[in-house]
């Protein structure tokens, strides 16, 4: 499976689901279908026991969702686009039987933080930044209202979420963000050691505790994000949210007219 949007390879046991719509990897539906497609792939495959989602492109991870496709969606589309993102890609991870590794090569903005933190592990390059950004265009990064609490402060994570500045990967791994933080030149080689070390263990075993790690840690997750979606589709519909992601596309300062 190989197209404009998404690269797929099995090497040793390791299916590698690579994004590969550049120039920044920015998510459409037809990429979030084909990543969930490509996923799919790997779950049932048998001969795969562990599976690494990363770049094919150089010097980005993922930049988020496509501002154009934002710009000239409905409510109604974009809900269906949050739909499939969060929900769908949250079912198939759910009960995915094998454990997920992302490996973020560059920087990684909004949508991109969302396909990284519903990986299992986080590893990472020691130049990159992470961000949530989705505030200064007037939108919000709806799917981390439920994590980031959950996973560093709830101070910190609203200083991250209603900010909107980068942080620098050292940082995110203090926070508990990242598993693994490494010299770019070493990425390959410890997402390759992550990935063998999980495919040298039982794959019914693996399956079987997977499956109760997620179910113990569920807890009212995915009532939480539905919830998400629909504050996220009332902000799209404001003047401010149209009037962010326009200046975003035109290259100037959002004019908020507080309506």
């Amino acid at each position: 499976m190989n197209d404009a949007r998404i690269r797929y390879e099995v090497r040793e046991n390791v299916a590698y689901v690579m994004l590969a719509r550049a120039p920044v990897n920015a998510l459409d539906l037809e990429m979030v279908h084909a990543i969930h497609d490509a996923l799919r792939r790997a779950g049932s495959d048998a001969n795969v026991r562990a599976i690494v989602v990363t770049s094919a492109l150089e010097n980005v991870f993922c930049a988020g969702m496509d501002i154009h496709m934002a710009n000239n969606s409905t409510a109604l589309q974009i809900r269906e686009f949050l739909y499939e993102f969060y929900i769908t890609t949250m079912d198939i991870q759910y009960s995915m039987p094998k454990p997920i590794i992302a490996s973020i090569n560059g920087p990684a903005r909004g949508a991109g933080m969302t396909i990284a933190i519903t990986c299992d592990v986080i590893v990472a390059a020691d130049d990159i930044d992470l961000a949530y950004p989705e505030i200064n265009v007037g939108q919000i990064p709806a799917i981390h209202y439920v994590h980031l609490p959950r996973q560093i402060s709830r101070h910190k994570a609203f200083e991250l979420l209603f900010g909107g500045a980068a942080i620098p990967a050292v940082e995110a791994r203090d926070l508990g963000l990242i598993n693994r933080l490494v010299p770019r030149e070493q990425l390959n080689a410890e997402t390759s050691a992550m990935a063998k070390l999980f495919t040298q263990k039982s794959p019914t075993v693996m399956a079987l505790a997977r499956q109760s790690f997620m179910r113990a840690n569920d807890m009212d997750y995915r009532r939480n994000i539905e919830n998400q979606i629909e504050t996220f589709c009332n902000v799209f519909s404001t003047e401010d949210g149209r009037e962010g992601l326009r200046a975003f596309v035109e290259k100037r300062q959002p004019q908020w007219r507080g309506r």
